[in-house]
């Protein structure tokens, strides 16, 4: 579990293919204080550490991963968002956030705002209930506010603080977005037989 703070920038350092699986070396400072075992959330998808070398370190997608994020497009030099999973003796400062992601979206507008931005996210439409007024929402494993909310997309504001110190600030017009709704939303949808 997660909260959707960013600890570290992380580069694909190399990628490979075995079978249906996608093994990834990431390079970051991070990579000195994790463990074998540990999950960590990247760009919001949880993977488990399989070896550790110095700055570097290893971690495999498999298909149901790939299928469902944006991970198919990583390559090598793609700058990703870290965050290690939640301690419970210490504060939530975004949402819970599961490192499950639900589907990718499309950035289709991004905006600068004189000392702030403004992404607007396409989603398909069937996600349109998991989506309100000024949720919370997990956005490359970013926990953010949304508004302007329509039944096929959302915008996020992003102070200078996040544009510095996560990915977001790479995103370009039709990039994919790994997207996790609030979890409290997707119980509420279930229970009421939206999914």
């Amino acid at each position: 579990m997660f909260t959707g703070i960013i600890e570290k920038l992380g580069t694909v350092k190399e990628v490979t293919v075995s079978k249906t699986n996608v093994q990834l070396t990431i390079n970051t400072t991070m990579a000195q204080v994790l463990k074998v075992d540990q999950s960590v959330s990247h760009n919001g998808v949880c993977l488990t550490v399989e070896a550790i070398n110095g700055e570097t370190y290893k971690v495999t997608a498999i298909e149901e991963t790939l299928k469902k994020t944006n991970l198919d497009t990583w390559k090598i030099g793609t700058i990703i968002n870290l965050e290690r999973c939640l301690r419970f003796d210490g504060r939530l400062d975004g949402h819970i956030v599961q490192g499950h992601v639900d589907t990718v979206g499309r950035c289709i507008n991004y905006e600068e705002k004189n000392g702030s931005w403004e992404y607007k996210i396409e989603i398909e439409e069937k996600f349109a209930t998991l989506i309100i007024e000024k949720g919370s929402i997990s956005l490359n494993g970013i926990s953010l506010t949304i508004f302007n909310v329509t039944k096929t997309s959302f915008m996020v504001a992003i102070i200078p603080y996040t544009f510095e110190h996560t990915n977001i600030h790479a995103l370009q017009l039709g990039d994919k977005v790994n997207i996790e709704f609030d979890m409290i939303g997707k119980y509420v949808n279930r229970i009421h037989g939206k999914s």
